[in-house]
């Protein structure tokens, strides 16, 4: 029987290894079998997550340590998802703050740790992967040091207690010539360091709700910590918003607390305890599910607004309807606004027609993930360029627009390219220091627009060697106009199947971006052109046969592979006049106005207007 429940979260920048450590605690606990076989990154349940091999959405465990249940919260690390990590930290009462020994706190890394620090909760600092060869523990702590007095934290939050670890060799050590042998002084650091939760189980039951999820057995699970009182099985419940609103009187049909990797089933849960509660049919994400008799909604933790919109549409090519399942209007509408009901960081709304929907998140990966899960559940979709959210200075009336602080760790020699590209993107360096093994690291404050398809360009100009991460920095005034793709591209010019013989005569012209034996149909983009304008192809001619054989004098077709685009890449990489097709089968690239005909006039329009 455990005596005393401790609340925590693991926050960190992408890649500084949380899910690793999640793994290690989850196995040091005493959780599994030695000889239990155990899926690695435990936690990253999700197709894509383990395809990506990124956290995405924010869970629960929980793990016994000595007489102490420790319930642990996994967030992701990437600044797309930072609305699951603003809003669990409404759950825990102590954070760990994980940082690479070697790469120090980056841009993630700031925003995580101010949030928990307005809070007013204490960290525990890890810095983590000591074991690398260019580990520099000392620089890296001080480093940490200067973020927290940077980021305004007290005396108490500045006196962090520190810890030294390898997550992937499974130890931690106070010292850095300390015994390195197992987790055990990171469990006993949570237990002693971290506060109980303060909550009064004499009055009555409240939960702010932090998560939702639909079950196929038990309907929808609202997720959260209880803050003050109990809840039984079989209890009549209410959920009012924010503002105190009621949304919705129900029976608490099942509760359900998190333990290990499992949800078990209890009946009765009391203050402090993260737990599901099932029998909810409206309540989400903010509000307070609470006892019938309370009135006062618990406070909600305002979340940073959507910097970029996206459009959604209906697939209204010639191809619609043949590979997926979910095609209509409706059921597009449904699934979006379900997913911004779960995820308090995207906004949904109806589009200019009824057949087109706006979705406002935090950044393209956001977008691209939403979009990828809902091709894998058969739907079929049209999507737009990403766009920024502009917004009204109230006094001045002045234009503003999304800022992003770009933090960039590149090898000297691409340095000065680096410079360029960002002073074209409308990037001001505000820091350049030497991070070692002659590299450096340079900090920039550029528009989010400017920077939107930059990440394959900064990889191909740093040969892959370079690291950039980008954090939401706040909205400045408009910085002007910003160069965007400089190519036109190559447009099929009917239906068929793309020949090999056709692609292979038109490398000459640009970049063959689809495959031999591929369908397109009028308006669908099968290259990218050398010039700057568009250019009509046909690639369905074929080779004209003759019955005249010649030994040696017939050219053989030697095509380079083609340039196939992911579905992160072809987002960022079409014009306002485009769209990126999307089915369970297929990402194809084509023009917004599929005939030429209709596509001249519209542009004739645009320039005179």
């Amino acid at each position: 029987m455990t005596s005393t429940l401790k609340n925590i979260a693991i926050i960190a920048h992408v890649d500084h290894g949380k899910t690793t450590l999640v793994d290690v605690l989850l196995r040091q606990s005493g959780l599994f079998r030695e000889n239990q076989q155990v899926a690695e990154c435990v936690m990253d349940s999700n197709d894509l997550e383990r395809e990506r091999g990124i956290t995405i959405l924010a869970k629960v465990t929980s793990v016994v340590w000595k007489d102490t249940r420790i319930n642990i919260v996994d967030t992701p690390g990437h600044a797309d998802f930072g609305g699951e990590v603003e809003r669990i930290l409404s759950m825990v009462d102590g954070v760990i703050v994980l940082v690479d020994a070697a790469e120090g706190p980056l841009p993630q890394t700031k925003f995580v740790v101010a949030k928990a620090l307005k809070q007013g909760i204490r960290p525990i600092v890890v810095i983590n992967k000591i074991d690398r060869p260019d580990a520099r523990a000392d620089a890296v702590h001080e480093e940490v040091f200067d973020l927290f007095a940077a980021l305004e934290a007290t005396d108490e939050q500045l006196d962090f207690p520190l810890l030294y670890a390898s997550g992937r060799q499974g130890w931690a050590s106070t010292t850095l010539d300390g015994e390195r042998k197992d987790m055990t002084p990171l469990f006993d650091l949570i237990c002693d360091f971290v506060p109980s939760p303060k909550n009064d189980e004499t009055k009555p039951f409240s939960m702010l709700v932090t998560l939702i999820e639909n079950n196929p057995y038990l309907g929808r699970l609202v997720t959260g910590k209880v803050m003050s009182g109990s809840i039984k099985v079989n209890a009549p419940v209410k959920a009012i918003t924010r503002e105190g609103k009621p949304v919705e009187n129900s029976r608490i049909t099942k509760i359900l607390a998190f333990r290990g990797i499992n949800r078990e089933p209890l009946p009765e849960a009391v203050a402090g305890d993260i737990i599901s509660l099932a029998g909810m049919t409206e309540a989400t994400v903010s509000d307070t599910v609470c006892d019938v008799a309370v009135e006062q909604p618990l406070q909600a933790i305002p979340i940073d607004p959507p910097t970029i919109s996206m459009s959604f549409a209906v697939n209204d090519g010639p191809f619609a309807g043949t590979e997926g399942t979910k095609v209509t209007s409706r059921a597009i509408r449904d699934r979006l606004f379900r997913e911004a009901e779960s995820n308090v960081a995207m906004k949904v709304l109806d589009g200019a027609t009824s057949d087109t929907f706006e979705v406002f998140g935090r950044g393209e990966l956001q977008m691209a993930v939403l979009i990828e899960t809902m091709r894998r559940e058969g739907f079929e979709l049209c999507i737009g360029r990403p766009r920024v959210v502009y917004k009204t200075d109230e006094t001045t009336g002045e234009k503003m627009e999304p800022i992003e602080e770009v933090m960039v760790d590149v090898d000297q020699a691409y340095s000065g390219q680096v410079v360029q590209k960002m002073a074209i993107r409308k990037g001001e360096m505000t820091a350049m220091v030497p991070s070692g093994g002659g590299r450096v690291r340079m900090t920039f404050v550029a528009p989010t627009r400017g920077l939107i398809g930059y990440h394959g360009e900064f990889l191909t100009d740093t040969r892959g060697t370079g690291i950039i991460n980008r954090l939401f920095h706040g909205y400045a005034p408009f910085k002007g106009g910003v160069e965007s793709r400089r190519t036109g591209v190559l447009i099929a010019m009917d239906v068929g199947e793309a020949t090999e013989y056709d692609l292979w005569k038109l490398e000459e012209r640009g970049t063959i971006m689809v495959l031999p034996g591929t369908r397109v149909y009028e308006g669908m983009i099968v290259g990218e052109s050398s010039r700057g304008n568009d250019m009509p192809v046909n690639v369905l001619k074929g080779k004209k046969l003759t019955n005249v054989r010649a030994s040696g004098t017939d050219e053989a077709t030697k095509l380079i592979p083609p340039r196939i685009l992911t579905l992160d890449q072809a987002i960022i990489y079409i014009a306002d006049d485009e769209l990126v097709e999307v089915t369970p089968k297929s990402i194809r690239l084509r023009k917004r106005i599929l005939d030429p005909n209709l596509r001249k006039r519209s542009e004739k329009v645009a320039e005179a207007g």
